[in-house]
């Protein structure tokens, strides 16, 4: 199900924060810890990390509903070294470094 079909308003705004969140930090962990590259900076990945260590908090039943649930669940914002990474995380930030890397 998709998030708009499942919340409105400030919800789907939180869901999406919360999804986006999610996304972005499996892809630069997987760039930093996986391929030994980088293309944000820590504090702006800490930045975010925080973020979305708050929005789980903040929202926990919300945050079980929404993508990559497992990879993120009890998880502190700390370090994104131990994430589990799949398929798709691995071909965004693939795409991601081509993108950076003809920019």
């Amino acid at each position: 199900m998709k998030l708009y079909e499942r919340y409105e308003g400030k919800k789907l705004q939180v869901a999406e924060k919360i999804q986006r969140r999610r996304l972005q930090l499996l892809v630069h962990s997987y760039i930093y810890y996986q391929l030994d590259q980088n293309i944000v900076s820590d504090s702006t990945w800490s930045k975010w990390a925080k973020e979305l260590a708050e929005l789980q908090a903040k929202y926990p039943n919300m945050s079980k509903r929404i993508p990559y649930a497992k990879e993120f669940a009890d998880w502190d914002g700390s370090t994104g070294a131990f994430l589990e990474f799949d398929d798709a995380t691995v071909q965004r930030a693939e795409r991601l470094l081509e993108i950076s890397a003809a920019g």
